[in-house]
């Protein structure tokens, strides 16, 4: 039976008869659940060098440490996964589209993850969606320890989920929960304060039944709640649904999913909701002139112009970006072309930050899509791809990016993406944060595309003080990660499964492997110490739990945590712009809620001081419009919660 070079399969006689519960030993990773108990030999798996440890590997570890040695950066610290220490037992489960039948549809696209402090003890939760599977509520327990918080009404084991988003939606201090799916109805869960969750959906006007992609807040006409801005993919699945070989049944994927922007019949607006207030929603779309059937994967809000009102920024899979200004939160005018003239064509995550401190803030955008269109080197990864899709595919009248994008300023017509090194392979999202408390953020980006491609590396880029980004994932002990590859599904080529492709005329048990890979990611201080770490969630595996050790190899560290609760604007403070002031620099934040590609963000922000002791002022820019100034000299090291006056 031939073994491609990207997808191994494992045939095993059917005479050999071992039990399923050896897989821990055979692959160093515990086997899921729900694998059937098919047949396994008593001698270790072979598993091909491509996937388990690529041959460039190694090659492209060299390469980044000659380079990051000629940067300004202190990279004195690393990170390591101790998934297994933090007592989560969360692995994520995809339907048979994603593995076994292995179809190019969006459901590739569904792992999303989000961070709050549901119960108010200081300490920062997780949220997993799970594609096939209950989805999982970890508390943490104190110190990076997580309990199992999950109930029915926040596992939502009987949808295909996608994302979910922690806002205040009530105003009355606890982080409520919005989850969207595939078809299933996306839920709105409110807090009680104390972490427990309760579904009111019904009279929230928020249970859209759909292709949603993402739910992002934000006070878009400043009455001090927040309203909810919710991506809608496109019409990708059929009508009928299909038993899965995990969790629920599901609609199957639509052929051709890729090239269903062509067919504008398929595609499923965008909403806009306001909030109304007592969790009730109604859709302000077509009142305001929102109105976009673009193949909305998330969004990114920001106020471009800064007359203090946020616009909206749509990430578009398939086709151009779209942005919309905000008109006094009275209308949503298309100015798409005029801002952002050229736009990647199949964006995934996006983020603004102030890269290099000059008090404007920047948007960094990661490109996917165009990286399928072929296959590269490693050492070609950097260059934008080499697209080969017609005119007739892509109707984008040549003005697309082909790779990622980064708007200098917030300037359309200043993208700088490959003189500063913003270009990453097969990029999903991508989260920033200060990772090494110099003053500077840092970005991480969530890569590779799994089965039946090759593997590829999640990046951690250092910010080389505002000059360029350097890759550091080798150096830092992000990569390569503790297991490279997957296992997605497993044949019964004796039985029902005889006539799959893998299957090969064999008579016999067939394990399917593929690369990992991550989706979603935040970043955040999980135990503690001061530093920032990072969680992901990966596709049809386990997460990873990233570790700093920054705090201890650093002992000089100081940073300060900002949190806001606002009066007149919305009581998470979203759209909140922080600027801190530490001798000759300022450092500035958006509280927007992001933390990359289905990712999402409720905590405190997070402002590395690189050693300073004092911060010697600090500004509050609120939604309302009221600016607050904090005189200093304000103690470094230390949780500031700041309210808005009222």
């Amino acid at each position: 039976m031939p073994i491609g070079k990207k997808i191994l399969v494992v045939v095993v006689a059917s005479a050999l008869i071992v039990a399923l519960s050896i897989l821990p030993v055979l692959l160093g990773a515990p086997p899921p659940a729900d694998t059937p108990d098919l047949a396994l030999p008593p001698k270790p798996l072979h598993i091909p060098p491509e996937i388990l440890k690529p041959p460039w590997l190694e090659e492209r570890r060299a390469v980044q440490l000659a380079e990051l040695a000629a940067a300004d950066v202190f990279r004195d610290f690393a990170f390591v996964d101790r998934y297994a220490e933090s007592g989560l037992d969360f692995v994520h489960r995809i339907v048979d589209d994603s593995g076994k039948n292995y179809l190019p549809d969006h459901y590739d696209h569904g792992n999303g993850l989000a961070a709050a402090d549901i119960d108010g003890d200081g300490w920062p939760d997780l949220y997993f969606a799970n594609q096939a599977g209950p989805n999982g509520m970890w508390r943490n327990a104190g110190t990076g320890r997580f309990e199992d918080w999950t109930t029915p009404a926040l596992a939502l084991a009987d949808r295909i989920c996608v994302a979910a988003s922690f806002a205040d939606t009530d105003n009355d201090g606890d982080a409520d929960l919005y989850v969207t799916s595939v078809r299933g109805g996306n839920v709105l869960l409110a807090n009680d304060g104390m972490g427990y969750f309760a579904d009111i959906t019904e009279g929230s006007g928020l249970g859209y039944r759909g292709h949603s992609s993402t739910g992002v807040f934000f006070d878009y006409d400043r009455d001090g709640l927040v309203d909810l801005l919710l991506n809608n993919v496109g019409a990708y699945t059929r009508e009928e649904t299909v038993a899965n070989s995990v969790g629920p049944a599901y609609y199957p994927g639509r052929e051709r999913a890729f090239a269903l922007h062509l067919r504008p019949e398929l595609g499923e607006a965008s909403i806009l909701y306001r909030n109304m207030g007592d969790n009730r929603f109604v859709d302000a779309s077509t009142a305001t002139g929102f109105v976009d059937s673009s193949w909305a994967g998330d969004a990114s809000i920001f106020d471009a112009n800064g007359d203090g009102w946020l616009d909206i920024y749509v990430l578009n899979m398939q086709g151009h970006d779209q942005y919309y200004e905000n008109e006094q939160g009275r209308r949503f005018i298309r100015k798409s072309r005029a801002a952002f003239p050229r736009t990647p064509w199949g964006s995934m995550g996006a983020q603004v930050f102030d890269w290099d401190n000059d008090g404007r803030f920047d948007l960094y955008i990661t490109d996917m899509h165009s990286d399928m269109s072929a296959a590269v080197a490693w050492d070609e990864e950097k260059a934008k791809s080499a697209v080969a899709y017609s005119e007739d595919f892509l109707q984008s009248g040549g003005l697309s990016i082909f790779g990622n994008a980064f708007y200098r300023g917030l300037d359309g017509s200043d993208e700088i993406s490959t003189a500063i090194g913003a270009e990453t392979y097969w990029p999903w999202g991508l989260s920033t944060g200060d990772l090494n408390a110099d003053g500077w953020e840092d970005v991480f980006v969530t890569g590779s595309m799994n089965y039946p491609f090759r593997y590829g590396v999640n990046s951690l880029l250092l910010n080389d003080r505002g000059r360029r980004l350097v890759d550091a994932e080798f150096a830092l002990g992000v990569e390569p990660r503790r297991r490279t590859s997957t296992r997605f599904f497993v044949l019964d080529c004796a039985g029902a499964d005889r006539r799959h492709k893998h299957c090969g005329g064999e008579f016999a048990t067939v394990a399917v492997y593929g690369a990992r890979g991550s989706r979603s990611s935040v970043l955040l201080d999980i135990d503690g110490d001061g530093d920032l770490d990072v969680v992901t969630n990966d596709f049809n595996s386990e997460p990873m739990v990233l570790l700093s050790d920054l705090a201890q190899r650093r002992p000089a560290l100081r940073y300060m945590l900002v949190d806001l609760v606002g009066s007149r604007s919305n009581r998470d403070g979203l759209g909140a712009v922080v600027r801190l002031r530490v001798g000759a620099r300022a450092l500035s934040q958006v509280r927007d809620g992001r933390s990359g590609y289905l990712s999402q963000s409720l905590l405190p922000l997070y402002f590395g001081l690189d050693g300073a002791e004092m911060v010697d002022s600090l500004e509050v820019r609120w939604p309302s419009g009221q600016r607050q100034l904090l005189a200093g000299p304000i103690a470094a090291n230390q949780r500031l919660v700041i309210a808005e006056p009222p």
